[in-house]
């Protein structure tokens, strides 16, 4: 694993500790080249509440490519609306140690458009 990898971990680790202090639901991002996917899980952690994602049928028949922000902000407003059909308003933002820019930024920003509140 690249030293690049484990700083990115380590500061995922981070945030998770925290976010389990807070007890609040936490919408999870984690990105690959080609694809960015989006999950809300539990508080405990033990259930995946919501998930949307590039890698879906739909949204693959609609996108010519999963890795850019037009598709994370797409992906952004669908784990919103799918929150709202589980009844879930509140969330605490893991971004797994990514930086808060491009396309996590744009995913986190539709969500919030979406009426996600974190």
């Amino acid at each position: 694993m690249s030293a690049k990898n484990l700083s990115r971990l380590r500061r995922a680790r981070q945030t998770r500790l925290k976010i389990r202090e807070v007890g609040a639901a936490r919408l999870t991002v984690h990105r690959t080249n080609t694809h960015i996917y989006a999950q809300i899980t539990s508080a405990g952690g033990d259930k995946v509440l919501a998930a949307a994602s590039t890698a879906e049928k739909d949204l693959r028949t609609q996108l010519k490519h999963g890795g850019n922000r037009k598709a994370a902000q797409i992906v952004g407003q669908r784990i919103a609306e799918k929150a709202k059909q589980a009844g879930i308003e509140k969330v605490a933002f893991d971004r797994a140690g990514y930086r808060y820019h491009g396309r996590v930024k744009a995913l986190a920003d539709a969500a919030r458009a979406g009426g996600l509140k974190f």
